[in-house]
């Protein structure tokens, strides 16, 4: 019989997240039947939308929400062989038992001297929200400009080197120098630190005096507000998340589209990732072409230790991360 820990929300979040939101308990696993297999976390992730969703579909007392790769390490499933490595999406757990209809082999053509943990970030759910943002909501051309913000994040970071695949300017912000630094040397044409600018209109004017094609956008308040207006007639807009508003315990007032909506006749669409889940192995084999071929880079923010997942969320919460944010068990 296996001892899994498992972290569980204590209570739903108000504002920002604390320690101790969350708590930490063990649980006796039942042995397997057949067609099920034993799992062991290897690598977990925090991302973003944990925050929102954790407040639409948690319990307090439910075992906080997730992925994970991880190792079969006990199979009565055939299909399923001891050893191998799977993409779950089973929570914050260190051990878990499945019946393999939720698990996602990593791709065959996978080389050991890659990370395994980029099937949580660059070549797993981010990098493939960044490829079908671009691809399907902005549907960026070559010579096109394209700004993202939280463009040191997960997804941001992968934006900003697709839309440079594809023949296009990429402007990005974040919110520190040394982010911006970051940006210049993964490919960013420009880059700017949104928290020290004396104006955020003026800086996105300079970045692009002639305005933006496409706007990837993480953040949304504010900044939302205020890009809106440097887009360029017919410009598309993906909105991909809003991180800006994630742990406000008030709600912010805007912002007010409709005026440069109109006026440019943009389209700003919503989307979740998921729409795609029937192109997956499309996308994933690009985005692994490209990091093998060294046209789209990766930085992990690397977490030891099961017990720090909670520390690593808040983090990652408050911009801390360089890339994704990555808890290794």
């Amino acid at each position: 019989m296996v001892t899994a820990k498992v972290w569980v929300l204590k209570k739903h979040f108000e504002g920002f997240p604390k320690n101790s939101d969350f708590d930490l308990k063990k649980i006796e696993l039942p042995n397997l039947k057949d067609g099920e297999l034993l799992l062991e976390s290897v690598f977990l992730s925090v991302d973003p939308y944990m925050r929102p969703y954790s407040q639409r579909d948690m319990k307090e007392g439910d075992i906080m929400i997730g992925g994970q790769v991880a190792r079969i390490i006990e199979s009565k499933n055939p299909a399923f062989t001891v050893g191998a490595f799977v993409v779950a999406r089973s929570g914050w757990r260190t051990h878990f038992i499945s019946d393999g209809k939720d698990l996602q082999f990593l791709p065959p053509s996978w080389p050991e001297s890659l990370p395994k943990s980029l099937a949580l970030g660059t070549i797993g759910m981010p990098g493939l929200t960044a490829y079908f943002g671009l691809l399907e909501v902005c549907k960026m051309k070559p010579g096109e400009t394209v700004l993202v913000n939280a463009a040191a994040g997960a997804v941001g970071s992968v934006v900003g080197q697709l839309a440079k695949i594809g023949g296009c300017k990429v402007v990005g912000c974040a919110g520190s120098d040394l982010k911006v630094v970051y940006l210049k040397k993964i490919g960013f044409d420009e880059a700017f630190n949104y928290k020290t600018v004396t104006s955020l209109d003026e800086a996105l004017r300079k970045a692009s005096p002639d305005g933006y094609d496409c706007f990837f956008d993480n953040v949304g308040g504010d900044f939302a507000s205020i890009a809106l207006n440097h887009m360029k007639k017919y410009g598309r807009i993906a909105v991909c998340g809003a991180i800006s508003q994630y742990n406000e315990s008030v709600p912010q007032k805007g912002p007010y589209v409709q005026f440069p909506m109109i006026f440019k006749e943009l389209r700003m669409e919503g989307f979740i990732v998921s729409r795609w889940n029937n192109r997956c192995e499309e996308g994933l084999k690009a985005l692994l072409k490209w990091v093998m071929e060294g046209k789209v880079k990766y930085h992990e923010q690397v977490t030891e230790g099961f017990e720090n997942m909670p520390a690593a969320f808040i983090g990652m919460l408050k911009g801390e991360n360089i890339g994704k944010t990555i808890v290794k068990v």
